[in-house]
């Protein structure tokens, strides 16, 4: 198995690990879930730059790409779900399309079929990237007893429940409207990839 893909698989098997040191009482274990994240986020750019850099691209790799984002991604979510921070139905709402879509692409990919890709779609995977890697520093800063009772208001205001249940209504929103455009983008492809499947 090449490096990037070796990679991608220590993505994969990272994000469980990430989940279930989020989920712990353990002081120092949720901090360091906070650095397994950023490992595994390092993971994904690395495996990028080196399968364009050295021409890196299998089959295996286009499938488990952009499965093991999505895994890595959904666990965060998942993870400020069970802490009550995230809205589930939003959550739901980005899971869904996410993974509909990457499996959409998969299935293109093994019938050799490109899909079209949008710059919407990069735009957003780095809202929602940017926004859990805000949410996990903020609540990573908040297990250090004394930087918190020292910041109290500080951190109050960084975790407005205001500003983050419409910060992840607005992502979730624009995860919606992406993947729609996606699919009317690729209408014809679609239309016709199963029309074929139905002969």
């Amino acid at each position: 198995m090449i490096l990037p893909n070796q990679l991608t698989v220590l993505r994969i098997i990272l994000s469980p690990i990430f989940l279930i040191f989020f989920m712990s009482e353990d002081v120092l274990l949720k901090q360091l879930a906070f650095i397994v994240f950023v490992i595994a986020s390092l993971t994904d750019w690395y495996d990028g730059w080196l399968a364009r850099k050295f021409n890196y691209i299998t089959e295996w790799g286009k499938f488990l790409d952009p499965t093991a984002d999505k895994i890595l991604t959904s666990c965060a979510f998942i993870g400020f779900v069970v802490i009550d921070v995230l809205e589930l139905w939003m959550v739901i709402i980005i899971l869904v399309r996410d993974f509909l879509m990457t499996g959409l692409r998969i299935y293109a990919d093994y019938k050799n079929y490109s899909f079209k890709t949008s710059n919407l779609a990069k735009w957003k995977t780095f809202f929602q990237m940017a926004f859990l890697d805000y949410l996990l520093l903020i609540y990573t800063l908040m297990t250090f007893e004394s930087l918190y009772k020292n910041n109290i208001g500080l951190f109050n205001t960084l975790t407005d429940k205001d500003f983050v249940y419409f910060t992840m209504l607005a992502i979730t929103f624009f995860t919606l409207i992406t993947g729609i455009f996606y699919l009317y983008q690729n209408r014809n492809l679609i239309k016709g990839i199963f029309t074929i499947e139905n002969k």
